[in-house]
This record gives structure tokens, C-alpha cells and sequence, in this order.
């Protein structure tokens, strides 16, 4: 994961401090907001995040900066699916940002978005196939 967050900082121009860690913010939730699932992210590079804002439903915290698009996912959203290429998991909500603001904050008082038509939005813009990790379909009746 290391590796692919310095590829992430270094493609997105982000610099790491001189201890050497990468600079990262915490996207934080309206306070209004339940986040009883606890929260992550995935951010996408902004050139998708209009057209991935215009066709998922108008639930969830969609954040932005510069650069990346990130929306609020429940913690564990990254379980058995492989994100694709560009796209970012972030665990805990922590982004490479500076300096992201809330753009779309959602129409009920939950702040995520569901995680798997995210994910096939992802996929659909990167054209990249589903891939599912092992569990998912494993269970078939028997």
C-alpha cells in the first residue's frame, strides 16, 4: 500500500515532508451525519469526478480538491474488491489533500455512498473489469 500511495503522491504533484511522510488530511464528516459504520474513501482523479458525480445517486459526502474527487465510504468497503487503476482506497478517510472541501453532502442523514455501484462506476471509467477477491460467490448451494 506504501508503494502505491508514493506513486499516488508523486503522480498527483504532493511532496512528502522532511521526515518523509506523506502529507495527509482527515476528511471529516458534517457532525449532523451518522457514521456509525466508521468511514473511508476512495478518491478518484478529478478528470472522472464530474462524470462520476452526475450518474450516482445523490447520497454520500463527496469531497475535492485540485487534483482527486474522493466519496465517503462504510470502513471495510475495500474487502474482497480489487479497486481499479487510477482509483485510491483510503482507510480511515486519510487523503493525500491539502486542502479538500465538501461538495455534495447527502440528501439523508447518512454520509456514504454505497460502495459497489462506486466501484462499478470506477471500473466502467477506467475500463477495467470487476474483480471480485476470494468469498465473493464462493458460498453456492451445496
Amino acid at each position: 500500500m506504501l508503494r502505491g500511495l508514493t506513486t499516488l503522491l508523486r503522480r498527483s504533484g504532493r511532496h512528502h515532508s522532511e521526515t518523509g511522510e506523506a502529507r495527509m488530511t482527515r476528511l471529516a464528516v458534517p457532525p449532523a451525519l451518522s457514521a456509525d459504520l466508521g468511514c473511508d474513501a476512495v478518491g478518484v482523479p478529478a478528470r472522472y469526478g464530474f462524470r462520476m458525480l452526475g450518474r450516482l445517486p445523490r447520497n454520500g459526502c463527496v469531497f475535492a480538491d485540485n487534483d482527486w474527487w474522493w466519496w465517503i465510504v462504510p470502513a471495510g468497503s475495500d474487502l474482497e474488491l480489487t479497486w481499479p487503476l487510477p482509483s485510491h482506497y483510503a482507510r480511515g478517510a486519510y487523503v493525500p489533500a491539502t486542502n479538500p472541501r465538501l461538495i455534495r453532502r447527502p440528501d439523508n442523514t447518512s454520509p456514504y455512498t454505497p460502495p459497489i455501484p462506486l466501484y462499478l462506476m470506477a471500473c466502467q471509467l477506467t475500463g477495467t473489469a470487476p474483480l471480485w477477491t476470494v468469498g465473493v460467490g464462493s458460498a453456492r448451494g451445496a
